[in-house]
């Protein structure tokens, strides 16, 4: 399991109570499929350590946190140990997202190619400012591109060849 790729979904802030609930900060857009009752997490130890499968007994919101029964962890005790651990999700176990979303894993490392041909760069991260993202693009020389994701400029996304091709809007060089 060490080497596979998985994604954060929550970070155990807490715990809550005494009967072995804990306090998960959320770090997913779907909060509600991952903290579901029956759903399965990977408690993953801030440090080197083994990590732990468990299972979503049950779970609340309350106030931007999640509270977390998992199954077989009935105290406080039990849990106590695992503040500042990671929830996590194996990649197989990832939603399906509709047409025109893709995970910031996925995007980042694709080469942006223009619909001329021309090779841009290559996508270094994924920014969030308001109304839409912004693919923030290295060039060769060096000089960062910043790239709103919007349908006049992004023209299509190969997230298994790894390319983007995007028609650049006046101004954007």
């Amino acid at each position: 399991m060490a080497e596979e790729r998985m994604l954060n979904v929550g970070k155990i802030v807490n715990t809550h109570g005494i009967r072995g609930e804990v306090k998960v900060w959320p770090q997913t857009d779907f909060p509600d499929v991952r903290f579901r009752r029956g759903s399965r997490l990977v408690l993953c130890p801030p440090e080197a350590g083994e990590p732990v499968e468990v299972e979503v007994a049950g779970s609340r919101e309350q106030s931007n946190v999640y509270v977390l029964k998992l199954k077989g962890f009935d105290n406080i005790n039990q849990v106590e140990k695992y503040k500042g651990w990671m929830l996590k999700v194996r990649g197989e176990d990832r939603v399906e997202l509709e047409e025109g979303e893709y995970y910031v894993r996925d995007i980042v490392g694709c080469s942006v190619v223009t619909d001329e041909g021309e090779t841009l760069g290559e996508i270094t991260d994924v920014l969030s400012p308001g109304a839409n993202d912004v693919w923030v693009v290295k060039r060769p020389k060096g000089k960062e591109l910043l790239l709103p994701v919007i349908d006049d400029v992004v023209l299509g996304v190969d997230v298994p060849g790894r390319i983007v091709k995007v028609r650049l809007m006046e101004g954007l060089l």
